[in-house]
């Protein structure tokens, strides 16, 4: 069975879904799908009460260093943004870990250096909002 790790940057699917489809995200429905036929080793979100946006650098920050140790431990690290920012960190763990990375985003608001370093890009659309 392959072992997985889940990150999610809470602020920013949060408001990537409100603003493509006026919507929140369904966390169950998202649990269900990455979880099915595969062992967990850790579940991470990453949320802030700042509404200022000051500490977002310090969560990209603590997301990606929680992500280059767990990688090792893992065989797939899926990671729930749409942040660019994480596209170099992915890279790094593919080549140095050999761990692939699935990213789950909205298609419209999730950068494409992301997209492109994802080992699967996985859309977040209609079946993973809540109705």
């Amino acid at each position: 069975m392959k072992k997985i790790a889940i990150f999610v940057d809470v602020q920013n699917i949060y408001y990537t879904c409100r603003q493509a489809y006026k919507s929140n995200f369904d966390y169950n429905k998202f649990w269900a799908e990455v979880t099915r036929n595969r062992a967990l080793t850790g579940a991470y979100a990453y949320a802030t009460d700042r509404r200022d946006g000051s500490t977002k650098a310090d969560w990209d920050i603590g997301i990606a260093l929680d992500v280059y140790e767990e990688a090792p431990q893992c065989d797939t690290v899926v990671l729930a943004t749409g942040d660019g920012d994480f596209g170099i960190l992915l890279n790094r763990i593919k080549n140095r870990f050999n761990t692939d990375c699935e990213v789950y985003g909205v298609p419209a608001l999730t950068s494409d250096l992301l997209i492109d370093e994802a080992s699967k890009f996985v859309p977040i659309d209609e079946r993973l909002l809540l109705m």
